[in-house]
């Protein structure tokens, strides 16, 4: 991935261009183009990675709002490959989730905005597509709650080559003949619980040996001890912060963070 974003905001914005001006200073090309659905498609070439800065769209004149902008990235993110970051405050970016799922949204960043802490993360990316989807880790992860799954891809997708399974036995079938470093695995599901779905892994020759995590809104300490001798690796709760969640993982497989 060549480091090329795309910032999308007025070009007559004080905050966009200094945004310009230090993504350019960390080393990107910036292409820009106004706040409207025009000009985001006439971009040729577009770069994989948007920043979308909310800071000079009117919240509270529905016709001046740019609702269809909005409305244009969250269709062409399910059929483009591109990670979004936006830039906005709370009003802002609550506005926005109206119209644009903060489940596809890569980060989202508050105003004022660090312009190296934005590159930083833009690096992270760029880092990981260079190492080719060949040599990322590989996640399998199982919900039967298509929001959470879609909010964990995007999530991961930063640094991993993410699966997704709707199912336990959608899962178990997957891995029979596709080979994955870690199962995030939902603990409640219909039909095939996650400690059943564990189960069978563990009884199976070729996958006992699997990493997996639980991913779970269940805290108690029963559910906890009742799968202890499945050895799962970890518990982790969907109510965690984004960057607990994503730190137990990149440190499940890197150590711990120095």
């Amino acid at each position: 991935m060549d480091k090329r974003v795309l910032l999308i905001g007025s070009q007559r914005s004080f905050m966009v261009n200094a945004i310009a001006k230090g993504l350019s200073g960390d080393g990107y090309e910036v292409v820009q183009c106004d706040f409207s659905k025009e000009s985001i498609e006439a971009v040729e070439n577009k770069p994989e990675l948007y920043v979308l800065y909310l800071g000079d769209i009117d919240i509270t004149d529905p016709e001046k709002s740019g609702i269809e902008p909005l409305k244009y990235l969250d269709e062409t993110i399910d059929k483009q490959r591109f990670f979004l970051y936006e830039v906005g405050n709370t009003d802002e970016l609550e506005f926005a989730s109206k119209f644009l799922s903060k489940i596809k949204v890569t980060e989202r960043f508050l105003r004022p905005l660090d312009v190296k802490e934005l590159a930083d993360q833009l690096d992270m990316v760029v880092q990981s597509n260079a190492m080719g989807e060949d040599q990322k880790k590989k996640i399998l992860v199982v919900d039967d709650d298509g929001t959470m799954l879609r909010m964990i891809k995007t999530w991961l997708s930063v640094k991993y080559r993410v699966y997704m399974a709707s199912s336990g036995k959608i899962a178990l079938n997957f891995l029979q003949s596709n080979a994955v470093d870690l199962v995030l695995l939902d603990y409640m599901m219909p039909q095939m619980g996650g400690p059943e779905v564990l189960l069978e892994i563990r009884k199976d020759e070729k996958l006992k040996n699997l990493p997996v995590m639980f991913l779970t809104s269940k805290s108690d300490k029963e559910s906890v001890v009742s799968v202890a001798s499945l050895k799962p690796a970890k518990y982790l709760l969907k109510t965690m912060p984004k960057a607990k969640l994503l730190g137990s993982i990149d440190e499940f497989f890197f150590g711990p963070i120095r």
